[in-house]
């Protein structure tokens, strides 16, 4: 499936970019999403006409991310969660635990945002939790996950 990016996607392309992508993707995420539209005359015209408005909205979303990285540097959250002697959760901390204690202190974080490359914390402690605000702008915060 041939596809013309409206925005910057990750480990695909940038915004105008001719790509192929499986069908499944593309109809599943890229279309639904508004992140591409098919290639086709019509699409081709229109794209041109509003490539500077995208762009516009492009570098909006870009300034945005960096405010709230500026704003992320440094932070630090704590959470509690029920764990035994040895400090094994009963359960685990993952990404919307952490976007709602973030959330709770006053930074605006989608869970989509969180990524924890090794899986769910299942242990107390300190954790580099790595913060993907956009497809360029990426920053850690320090998660302490305590026994309540």
């Amino acid at each position: 499936m041939e596809l013309i990016l409206l925005q910057k996607v990750r480990n695909l392309g940038t915004l105008g970019d001719k790509v192929v992508v499986k069908p499944g993707y593309g109809r599943n995420y890229l279309l639904p999403q508004g992140k591409a539209v098919r290639v086709n005359a019509a699409n081709l015209a229109a794209f041109e006409q509003r490539r500077a408005e995208y762009e516009s909205k492009a570098n909006a979303l870009l300034a945005d991310a960096e405010d709230r990285k500026a704003k992320l540097d440094g932070v630090s959250v704590t959470i509690a969660a029920h764990a035994g002697a040895e400090g094994k959760l009963f359960g685990s901390v993952g990404p919307r635990d952490i976007a709602e204690a973030l959330l709770a202190a006053g930074h605006t974080v989608h869970k989509g945002e969180v990524i924890l490359g090794e899986g769910p914390l299942r242990h107390t402690g300190e954790f580099e939790v790595a913060i993907h605000l956009h497809a360029d702008v990426h920053t850690t915060v320090k998660v302490v996950v305590v026994s309540d």
